[in-house]
């Protein structure tokens, strides 16, 4: 299973289309068209946006021309201030690059000048009612999400106590049967059988396939639908992943880990992630072991680490035994407080 998520088929998004761009986001982004379908082809091939204060100043040495250009209340403003003759100037020398998409903000209308610019060079404009920094933030993140690298895994991911749980294993190992247990018990699906993961920042983020989305499959009964079966509450679209559990078939002749101190992690297109290895067996109660792991997580994530505490523990016993200054805990009790026994 380690090999399955070391050789993940890594996956990048080259180019996003304008329009698509448009179709899907520039309802949230409050952007408004200012240019024809015709010139809306263009395509995005870098994450980044740019704002081209020093471009139009004349210092096009270092101009990220590639880039989304954004127009913000500074560069409106100097646009404004220097008049019809300059801006036209301004445009003219800028029209050697030509940008993905230009988008003017905080509901400015684009000067006559990059109209005329983006019409000639056919280059999609528009304008939006955010302030610079709200459609910087909100555009940055859609764009990082596109083009970070991702892959699809066979497993299930679900969110437990609000940590993200990849279930990971064989075919028929039970991983389907444990999120559905889960489920039953109140925590939230995100993606069964099919997870699709991207990188992004320092994060493995997973969601469901789109045509799955929280459907599930379970031998014997068929397919599910946990959202219409347990409700809205039930399912997350999205979910970072903090924890592999590898389901294995118990096994006498394998040592599992069983005190906690020999932490496992798996590393995943570049990132360690915590990870348990756990055997399956029939009786054993998979719901509340996956409920432990997820509250142990948490304790650790706020700087508790139980199996050290309690080694470091132990090992004060045992120096302070070797000096003869041991003493035996189970009489460290007074017993004059009767209802020590009650």
């Amino acid at each position: 299973m380690a090999d399955r998520l070391k050789d993940l088929k890594i996956l990048h998004r080259e180019r996003f289309p304008v329009r698509d761009f448009f179709i899907r986001y520039g309802k949230d982004l409050q952007m408004m068209q200012h240019c024809s379908d015709e010139d809306m082809e263009s395509c995005i091939e870098e994450s980044g946006l740019h704002r081209p204060g020093l471009a139009m100043a004349g210092f096009t040495k270092v101009y990220s021309s590639q880039q989304i250009q954004i127009v913000g209340h500074t560069e409106w403003n100097f646009l404004e201030s220097v008049g019809p003759e300059a801006r036209a100037k301004i445009f003219e020398n800028l029209s050697v690059f030509r940008a993905p998409m230009w988008v003017v903000t905080h509901a400015q209308t684009p000067h006559d000048e990059l109209r005329a610019m983006c019409n000639r060079l056919h280059i999609p404009l528009f304008s939006t009612t955010l302030h610079t920094f709200e459609f910087f933030k909100m555009a940055q993140r859609i764009l990082e999400e596109f083009f970070a690298p991702h892959a699809i895994i066979h497993g299930s991911l679900v969110d437990v106590y609000g940590v993200g749980m990849l279930y990971v294993g064989d075919s028929n190992v039970g991983k389907s049967e444990c999120v559905l247990d889960l489920v039953e018990s109140g925590h939230r699906m995100v993606a069964d059988d099919v997870v699709h993961i991207s990188h992004v920042g320092k994060s493995i983020i997973g969601r469901p396939d789109p045509l799955i989305r929280h459907h599930m499959e379970i031998r014997g009964v068929g397919i599910l639908d946990i959202r219409s079966m347990f409700g809205i509450h039930a399912i997350r679209k999205v979910k970072k992943i903090e924890m592999i559990v590898e389901l294995q078939q118990w096994r006498q002749d394998v040592s599992y880990e069983r005190t906690g101190l020999n932490e496992m992690e798996e590393n995943v297109m570049g990132v360690n992630i915590p990870k348990v290895v756990l055997p399956v067996a029939p009786g054993k109660n998979m719901t509340v072991i996956s409920e432990v792991i997820a509250m142990n997580a948490l304790m650790k994530m706020s700087g508790q680490n139980v199996a050290q505490e309690f080694n470091e523990s132990l090992l004060q016993k045992i120096k302070a035994k070797a000096k003869g200054e041991f003493s035996d805990d189970l009489l460290d009790f007074n017993p004059q407080n009767w209802s020590f026994y009650e």
